[in-house]
């Protein structure tokens, strides 16, 4: 799997799900990893590894959704139905009113870090698809950093 999510437009997707009770022993037993599934994707998790990414695809994932809502946007359809040029993403998390954040950031810092980020780092990881004229679209696999997020205001308001 190489670090990918499955979604369920993947031939994986269909192959996890007809097997899924030996892949969950199989990863379980093989590696100590736990594999996890949605209605949309599949995805592991280990106690091994290093959650800097996680967190950062978390904060961008926040930032931007902050950011397209504050331009009047519905952030899930845009999220979900809609490609983003680089330059249009980068613009977003630059000109974010979340500056101390960003620049805290190693991957959102600058634009070529939030390039690196998106084009690099989500894509090999199926959270993002590169598509021609430098365009992006994201996977389900987003919703997995919204719904952390999610969890985690609610965590911090009660």
């Amino acid at each position: 799997m190489d670090g990918r999510f499955i979604t369920i437009d993947e031939p994986y997707f269909d192959i996890l799900k007809e097997n899924q009770n030996f892949y969950v022993e199989f990863f379980d037993k093989s590696f100590g990893f736990e594999l996890k599934n949605t209605q949309e994707f599949y995805y592991l998790i280990s106690d091994e590894t290093n959650e800097n990414t996680s967190r950062d695809i978390s904060i961008f994932f926040s930032i931007l959704c902050y950011e397209l809502d504050k331009d009047g946007k519905n952030f899930m359809d845009e999220l979900g139905f809609s490609d983003f040029h680089i330059d249009e993403i980068v613009e977003y998390i630059k000109n974010s009113t979340w500056t101390d954040v960003v620049k805290a950031n190693k991957q959102l810092n600058d634009g070529e870090s939030i390039k690196r980020l998106v084009g690099s780092t989500m894509v090999k990881r199926n959270i993002a698809i590169k598509h021609s004229d430098d365009k992006y679209s994201f996977t389900k696999a987003y919703k997995l950093f919204i719904d952390f997020a999610r969890d985690l205001i609610k965590t911090h308001i009660n």
